[in-house]
């Protein structure tokens, strides 16, 4: 009867002051980037009744749940969060689409100043936003935009396209040429080969580009104070800055829950596409 060789596993790296300097590096900035969601965790477990006004480091009490039931009631929070859905799920699938189609256009289709073009599209991200108020509340009073959906739903998908485009314009900078070269001699037609070659090969960036647009749609604050005010049409970060408006009569502890509900959604997002989100990443690095 055949023995197995036992397997050598491989010898473990000796640590140097180099590897140390660096994990020692690594660990404080990972405990100074989590520090404000420690202390946001411990204030909002704080019951709201026993906050006097100083922000606890400690966990004391367990009021979490109940505050979370307040900011919910108090700031109407489901209708702002299936405003916040919708916004973000149709803007950021949009802009995804037109980033994808402007790729395969100015990457893959022979166009002339495809560097010109790249520049047009991507110096949408190199303003602030900030910018864009007056002229867009301006704009959006004189034709009927204003606190409706559909305004909102624009500009959710203006400011989302250049980002997503450098990402699907990158990973179209990885497809091996011959591939298109093979599709356009077998006779395929630019449209076949961007449904049935490029789309299919672009998923998993497509899908961490979701997750991007997803997450910047849904933490907006800016756009939504300022172009809407009913509360059918106000996404959630509204109607949480009108909690917290609020402050001194709910406390901190409910809009501190108040904030942790909101962010569930995209903790979940995260997590759900951490598969698609890594393989872009190892792609494009």
């Amino acid at each position: 009867m055949p023995t197995r060789t036992p397997r050598r596993s491989a010898p473990r790296p000796r640590p140097t002051a180099g590897r140390i300097v660096r994990n020692t590096t690594l660990v404080i900035i990972s405990l100074v980037w989590a520090l404000p969601t420690w202390l946001l965790l411990v204030n909002a477990l704080v019951p709201s009744a026993d906050y006097g006004g100083a922000p606890h480091w400690w966990p004391q009490g367990f009021g979490l749940f109940d505050n979370m039931s307040q900011a919910w009631s108090q700031a109407d929070l489901g209708p702002a969060m299936g405003n916040s859905l919708l916004y973000a799920v149709t803007s950021a699938a949009a802009a995804i689409l037109v980033a994808t189609t402007a790729a395969f256009a100015t990457v893959i289709m022979p166009v002339k100043h495809k560097t010109l073009w790249f520049w047009l599209i991507y110096s949408g991200t190199l303003l602030p936003l900030q910018v864009f108020l007056r002229p867009l509340f301006l704009a959006y009073a004189d034709t009927g935009l204003y606190d409706a959906q559909f305004g909102l739903f624009l500009v959710y998908v203006a400011i989302a396209i250049p980002f997503a485009y450098f990402i699907m314009r990158n990973f179209a900078l990885t497809l091996a040429p011959e591939i298109i070269e093979a599709a356009r001699m077998d006779g395929a037609s630019w449209w076949r080969i961007f449904w049935q070659i490029h789309v299919p090969l672009s998923r998993s960036a497509m899908v961490a580009a979701f997750v991007f647009q997803f997450v910047a749609v849904w933490n907006d604050l800016l756009f939504g104070i300022t172009l809407s005010t009913s509360s059918n049409i106000r996404p959630v970060m509204a109607a949480l800055a009108e909690l917290q408006g609020n402050y001194s009569s709910v406390g901190p502890p409910v809009v501190l829950g108040g904030a942790l509900l909101v962010s569930l959604p995209t903790v979940v997002l995260f997590f759900s596409a951490q598969r698609f989100f890594v393989s872009s990443l190892k792609l494009h690095g």
